[in-house]
């Protein structure tokens, strides 16, 4: 994921509650994917990590998930978010998308 696309995703993702329901989401999809017993158990994983982070960007950031242009990555990078808040070093990134130009949007 290059620095463009992550500076990107943090600026779609600059409200907490947003933040908080794909914190939530992500650990939900990790808990299904441990408690599969079946392969139709997976059904679940997806929706347990998307429909939080789709109702947030809906219904609180008013924007457009990046899910839909840049599956992968947006993967990758909501597991970075949530790490990095885990960690107590998110806050840095997110004042740098704040202040950072906004390329190719």
């Amino acid at each position: 994921m290059d620095d463009e696309f992550w500076l990107r995703y943090l600026r779609a993702h600059s409200r907490r509650p947003t933040r908080v329901l794909h914190y939530v989401g992500s650990t939900l999809a990790v808990l299904a994917l441990v408690r599969a017993r079946r392969p139709r158990d997976l059904l679940v994983v997806p929706l347990a990590g998307y429909l939080p982070a789709w109702f947030a960007h809906l219904c609180i950031e008013r924007n457009r998930p990046e899910t839909f242009s840049h599956p992968f990555a947006s993967l990758f990078a909501d597991y970075r978010m949530l790490m990095l808040v885990a960690t107590g070093r998110l806050g840095p990134q997110l004042e740098r998308a704040r202040t950072s130009p906004a390329l190719g949007e």
